[in-house]
């Protein structure tokens, strides 16, 4: 009888921990798109500014400013890191052209405002880039978690599923070209 208490209590104890850890690698993954998010909305945020103010010194570079207008637009709508990724490197790529940009409007290089947009930015996408590492770490974490043999059992019966990595397709990778004039 003793040994079947203690049986059950094993059985107990690694069922508790098993979905404790689940439930704090689900909330770390959860967390960490939280982060992302908040970054991205701060890149977000600084696009509509760093148009206006190229926009006054570049007036011709109507292409790349709304490229950047409407990738910003599609970005915002969506919630799939996968997808998300793809769009948000679009974005990556396009407003490193229109920084690439001062080097032809020295009246742009010159100007405060435009600098300061562009140290925000880049503080942006340094944080950027450490959140996306930390989330996908943290999803790397739960998908492990959930695949793994005995706790797989507890995953599935609990609903606790894989999540999807923050990446950007292989060919949605190419490097900024900056033509100067």
């Amino acid at each position: 009888m003793t040994i079947l208490v203690l049986i059950l209590a094993v059985f107990a104890a690694w069922f508790v921990f098993s979905y404790n850890r689940l439930v704090r690698l689900r909330n770390q993954v959860r967390t960490a798109w939280a982060d992302i998010d908040v970054q991205l909305t701060r890149r977000h945020d600084l696009v509509p500014q760093l148009v206006s103010a190229v926009r006054g010194y570049a007036s011709h570079e109507q292409s790349v400013l709304q490229a950047v207008t409407d990738l910003r637009s599609q970005a915002l709508a969506l919630q799939s890191p996968s997808r998300l990724g793809e769009v948000e490197t679009a974005l990556e790529q396009a407003l490193g052209r229109v920084l690439a940009l001062k080097e032809a409007y020295p009246d742009l290089k010159a100007s405060e405002n435009f600098s300061q947009l562009q140290r925000d930015l880049v503080k942006v996408e340094e944080t950027l880039q450490y959140a996306r590492r930390f989330y996908n770490g943290a999803v790397r974490d739960l998908n492990d978690g959930v695949q793994r043999v005995p706790d797989v059992v507890i995953a599935n019966a609990f609903g606790f599923a894989s999540a999807e990595f923050y990446q950007a397709r292989d060919e949605e990778r190419p490097s900024v070209q900056v033509q100067l004039k």
